[in-house]
């Protein structure tokens, strides 16, 4: 296991947003269960969607299996697609899809997105935007897991080179190619 600098860390709990799929290529998996058993070793408490399909369930139980606390926050009305996963530390079931993405932003210090759909961009893109209203200044940290998100960082680019963004994307993304790399950079 690669060396993890965590002299400086202040984190208590962080955030995963990732899709509530596999998707096809087997590094997220891999990547994704690496993450969990970091967070687990480092003592932080996940809180995720509560899902327990997908990489949503791969990155809890990773955490669970390595003796990690992970609290689930999921809309009544997904527990009927995503089947909500029974054995975490805590799950809270709440009304809608806003009041469960502000239950999770207030519960996490940093974020860490990983590969996801429309609902993990939603994600993103709305903690980017409260980070611009000032509204939570948390770190975002984005596993580029090959490159799953090299388009993103290219678009992002295009913004900052087009004159819509009113700070660096530097200055709350940070892109990171391996979980060792997120705990690194925050440490």
């Amino acid at each position: 296991m690669p060396v993890i600098k965590t002299a400086n860390m202040k984190l208590e709990s962080v955030v995963v947003f990732c899709g509530s799929k596999n998707g096809q290529n087997p590094n997220y998996v891999k990547q994704t269960t690496e993450l969990g058993k970091l967070i687990a070793l480092l003592n932080l408490r996940m809180v995720y969607g509560g899902g327990k399909a997908g990489l949503m369930g791969v990155i809890a139980d990773s955490v669970l299996a390595n003796g990690g606390k992970v609290m689930g926050v999921i809309p009544k009305i997904l527990t009927e697609w995503e089947s909500q996963h029974t054995g975490l530390t805590e799950l809270f079931v709440v009304p809608d899809m806003h009041t469960r993405k502000k239950m999770m932003y207030e519960m996490g210090d940093a974020a860490i997105v990983l590969p996801g759909g429309f609902g993990t961009l939603d994600e993103l893109f709305e903690m980017l935007t409260w980070n611009q209203l000032k509204i939570h200044d948390k770190k975002i940290y984005i596993l580029n897991t090959d490159g799953f998100y090299n388009h993103l960082r290219l678009h992002l680019q295009q913004l900052k080179k087009e004159g819509f963004l009113y700070e660096l994307p530097e200055e709350r993304i940070i892109f990171c190619d391996t979980p060792v790399e997120i705990f690194n950079k925050i440490g």
